[in-house]
């Protein structure tokens, strides 16, 4: 895409969220169903995806863990915000690839050490390009996508979160 694509494509968004801030508020939702044995199926944008336990927590490896699921959405989101920062600003990427590593302690989740903390304690985001683009240039690039990143964004800064439920007997 190039970059007047791109601003042809956001310009009349962006006006409208100018105009009408409350427009640009918008709930995303996921949803899941319990499955067999301790999985849960979760309806992604294009397939069905069976998530389960890792193999560290008693997991047989064949259904996704959603810590990875976590990693792997942002990763995506780098990756799409690169992409699309790039082309706003005219940096050229011949190819590029994008990891993120994250460090668990099992014990927390398993609840072997109270000590031990539940969730990822490290998460490190590396983008590999091949591209001309200046140091200025991707210093910028890499500002910008950290800054738009919507998952890296939510997880530098957690939103508040809340959890309900509702119960019904058969």
């Amino acid at each position: 895409m190039k970059a007047e694509e791109l601003r042809t494509i956001q310009a009349p968004l962006k006006e409208r969220y100018k105009a009408h801030p409350d427009a640009a508020l918008i709930t995303l939702r996921a949803q899941g169903l319990l499955g067999e044995g301790v999985t849960c199926n979760v309806q992604t944008g294009k397939a069905l995806v069976a998530a389960g336990l890792h193999p560290a927590t008693g997991g047989d490896g064949l259904s996704a863990c959603s810590g990875d699921m976590l990693l792997e959405a942002l990763v995506a989101c780098a990756g799409v915000t690169l992409n699309a920062v790039a082309t706003a600003i005219g940096v050229v990427i011949r190819s590029g690839a994008v990891r993120a590593e994250g460090d668990l302690d099992f014990r927390g989740t398993l609840g072997v050490a109270k000590d031990a903390p539940v969730g990822f304690q490290r998460i490190r985001l590396h983008f590999d390009l091949e591209t001309d683009a200046s140091e200025d240039q991707l210093s910028t690039l890499l500002r910008l996508t950290e800054r738009y990143c919507v998952v890296f964004q939510t997880l530098r800064l957690p939103p508040e979160m809340t959890v309900s439920h509702h119960v019904s007997t058969a």
